[in-house]
């Protein structure tokens, strides 16, 4: 058994909290408020900046020039891909760039976030792919288990389309290959952190939909905003 499929088990109960998420489920019908959708994408544009960065702290722990070169590419051609994606939806959705420019990220987007700071800080190269794989892996089964869906809403059809198509399926797949490459080289205890960061990722993951939907806020605002509660 492939390291991945490992990984995959021990997290397969928040597997499938992920893929039926109340979120999820109102994306793949249409029936998510546009409004709860808005919510996810300024979360998710905050996130992508982060995420961006990450993958060049892998780039800069790797050895091997070619997976370095990879890396760099990867969160390039991502950070374009997704941003380009949500740059149309902030147009349909009325998202300002006042809007971006001065956006506070909830509670789990920032820890999250900080989250793969740590890795990247204070983990092996291996630590940081397991760190950064749940998001690449959760978005493109999306995009396979819900390829035939035909939600009411066109933006939420072109969610489903990017994560299902070709090229994004190819850029999951040469992460997970990556990190089965490096677990091979790895001893037991490294793969014990290696697994506890994609563990700790996944989870993040699947709070990432809680907090969209429940439009999550900072205590400290919903006492001074009851409404917001």
């Amino acid at each position: 058994m492939r390291f991945s499929e490992l990984l995959r088990e021990a997290t397969k109960e928040s597997w499938k909290l992920s893929l039926n998420h109340p979120f999820v489920q109102g994306i793949v019908s249409g029936d998510l408020p546009l409004e709860t959708f808005k919510n996810y994408i300024l979360q998710d544009i905050y996130y992508l900046k982060h995420y961006g960065k990450v993958h060049a702290f892998a780039a800069a722990h790797s050895d091997d020039f070619h997976v370095a070169a990879k890396l760099a590419e990867k969160a390039k051609k991502t950070a374009e891909a997704e941003l380009t994606v949500h740059k149309e939806h902030a147009g349909i959705l009325k998202i300002t760039n006042a809007e971006i420019e001065n956006f506070k990220p909830a509670p789990t987007a920032y820890a999250y976030t900080s989250h793969l700071y740590r890795a990247s800080l204070s983990g092996s190269l291996a630590q940081i792919v397991a760190a950064m794989l749940p998001c690449y892996w959760l978005y493109a089964d999306i995009g396979l288990t819900y390829k035939d869906a035909k939600p009411k809403e066109e933006i939420y059809q072109n969610w489903l389309n990017t994560y299902g198509s070709e090229w994004f399926q190819e850029s999951t797949q040469e992460m997970i290959d990556l990190l089965d490459g490096l677990a091979e080289k790895a001893s037991e205890t490294e793969k014990e952190k290696i697994k506890e960061q994609f563990i700790l990722a996944k989870e993040y993951e699947l709070a990432f939909w809680e907090m969209s939907y429940t439009f999550e806020t900072w205590l400290s605002e919903k006492a001074t905003n009851p409404a917001s509660v």
